[in-house]
């Protein structure tokens, strides 16, 4: 049963026991996929480091830097296996114990890490073993992330929830910075592959909170529960049925499709900024700095009004920011410029989230969750794509800068289509 709300308490959401279970926990796992993630982006950077492929455009040699074209296939990857299977996580969130599901999807992609360390630690490494575990670590978060979002709401009282939103986003961005931190340390140091042993293990941290939780599951007794077509429908119809949510969803996909700066990061703290893989690590904290700074401002706040204004000022803010990035020879300039952007993209987060897990009932919030994915990792992810190609024929800063003025546009362009999302209020 969950506690009375409190209406006085700042951090109201730490008050119940099951929110504070899975948000500890999860913290320690996001510090250790944080570290793989940043990780791996180094690796495959050293492993095509001065490489380049040579293709015939019009008949003429157009030569791509296999740097850039590795990192950005990274996202292709990433992005196939959620395509293929977020919406059957989502089915399965609706259906089954959220919990249980993610004690399963957690085992399994400590499973994956942990075969990554061992043939990086025993000298196996390879591109092709890189990208293929990388992707079944993704296809273990197309089922994890709809369970555990849609868990979210059932731990904490309404009146708690974009509370407990915020708390989950600053946790995430706190990790984001002790990752990369910690990545930037150790790579120098130790073979690569321990940091893939370090994420195996930091699972486990987020698995014994889910076994000590008091909440347990019951599957959907409203709409159409299970795996199929007519639950599938169900959620499609419901999803893109809502002008708030699709709204949403689209202004995220944009953003996130073209401002997808931190894919060519090894680029530029290796080649643009000159400072190595020790500045790597710290350029890559830069995003998170930002967003831990607006993270804490809205945890610390009950609610955010104009809710609507806040969230495309704040993705406008992103893409701006995104672009300034692009241009910046200082290292300084260039570590503010993307904690700015982390700032821009949390305070859209959080509201986002918000919208969207209030306006969806309870047994739908798996399947709405998992369209929603499509679009939320699978704009970062082809996004990733999309700049190593076009790093790849006219260099990170073009890529960069190119993305970040396009993210601009194209929030403009949803603040006009959708002027009801212009009005939103959390009153609403």
């Amino acid at each position: 049963m969950l506690e009375t709300p409190s209406r006085s308490t700042r951090l109201v959401a730490f008050q119940h026991r099951d929110f504070r279970l899975l948000w500890f926990g999860h913290f320690i796992s996001t510090i250790g996929s944080q570290m793989q993630l940043v990780a791996i982006d180094w690796h495959v950077f050293t492993l095509l480091r001065g490489q380049s492929l040579t293709l015939s455009l019009f008949g003429r040699p157009l030569v791509l830097g296999a740097e850039a074209l590795g990192l950005g296939s990274l996202g292709l990857v990433r992005v196939i296996p959620i395509v293929l299977f977020a919406l059957v996580g989502g089915m399965l969130a609706d259906a089954q114990d959220r919990r249980r599901l993610m004690i399963w999807t957690q085992s399994a992609a400590a499973l994956f890490a942990a075969a990554l360390a061992f043939v990086t630690l025993s000298g196996r490494d390879s591109i092709g073993l890189i990208y293929l575990l990388t992707s079944a670590g993704a296809a273990a978060h197309a089922f994890d992330n709809p369970a555990r979002q849609s868990l979210v709401p059932n731990l904490v009282p309404r009146a708690h929830l974009t509370n407990a939103l915020s708390l989950n986003t600053l946790s995430w961005q706190i990790a984001s910075i002790a990752g990369p931190a910690l990545t930037g340390v150790l790579v120098g140091r130790f073979n690569i592959g321990l940091i893939y042993a370090l994420n195996a293990l930091s699972f486990l941290a987020v698995i014994l909170a889910l076994l000590m939780m008091n909440h347990r599951g019951q599957t959907a007794a409203n709409g159409n529960g299970g795996l199929g077509w007519r639950p599938l429908i169900e959620g499609l119809r419901f999803t893109f049925g809502s002008p708030l949510i699709t709204s949403t969803m689209l202004l995220d996909f944009f953003a996130t499709l073209f401002s997808s700066a931190r894919t060519m990061l090894p680029i530029v703290a290796g080649q643009i900024l000159g400072v190595g893989v020790e500045g790597y690590g710290l350029l890559a904290t830069a995003q998170a700095v930002g967003a831990v700074a607006a993270g804490t401002i809205l945890s610390l706040r009950r609610e955010i009004h104009r809710q609507g204004v806040v969230l495309l000022v704040s993705v406008a803010i992103y893409g701006l920011a995104t672009a300034l990035f692009g241009v910046s020879r200082l290292f300084a300039l260039s570590y503010l410029l993307f904690a700015l952007t982390g700032a821009g993209d949390t305070v859209s987060t959080v509201i986002r989230n918000t919208i969207r897990q209030t306006a969806t009932p309870d047994h739908l919030r798996g399947r709405m969750t998992s369209v929603n994915m499509i679009f939320f990792m699978g704009g970062p992810q082809l996004g990733e794509l999309e700049a190593g190609l076009v790093a790849a024929a006219f260099g990170a800063s073009f890529s960069i800068v190119s993305g970040g003025l396009a993210t601009v546009l194209l929030t403009a362009w949803v603040a006009w289509r959708y002027p009801w999302l212009r009005r939103y209020r959390s009153e609403a």
